[in-house]
């Protein structure tokens, strides 16, 4: 069982990306905002990270650039999960550090099949 820390200002979202992951037996931890971020993923240690990109604040792509340049969590696999699909924005994840990349609205199963395949 893994556990993931997932990322997301809508608590819509948050509730369905959680309600999906916990069927799919991990543990999740939710928060709505990528506010102190780096202290909460000490306590965490997660798995991964699923992470949106449209908040206010720091945004999904700063706050995976951050994380991925920190020797702390560069490790931790990121998913962008966001409305942005455009092939720019999957390009711009990509260098951001991001391992995977989902477009909402998503089917179920893809979420689950994306964190899977991060953590192997």
């Amino acid at each position: 069982m893994s556990k993931i820390v997932i990322v997301d200002d809508s608590y819509a979202e948050l509730q369905l990306i959680e309600s999906v992951l916990k069927g799919a037996s991990h543990t999740v931890v939710s928060y709505p905002s990528t506010e102190k971020l780096e202290e909460k993923l000490l306590i965490e240690r997660p798995d991964a990270i699923v992470l949106d990109v449209v908040m206010p604040g720091r945004n999904g792509f700063q706050a995976c650039r951050d994380l991925k340049a920190d020797d702390r969590f560069k490790s931790i696999p990121v998913v962008l999960c966001t409305s942005k699909g455009q092939e720019s924005d999957k390009f711009w994840g990509q260098q951001q550090g991001a391992n995977a990349y989902l477009v909402k609205p998503f089917k179920g199963e893809d979420l689950v099949a994306t964190v899977k395949k991060v953590l192997n």
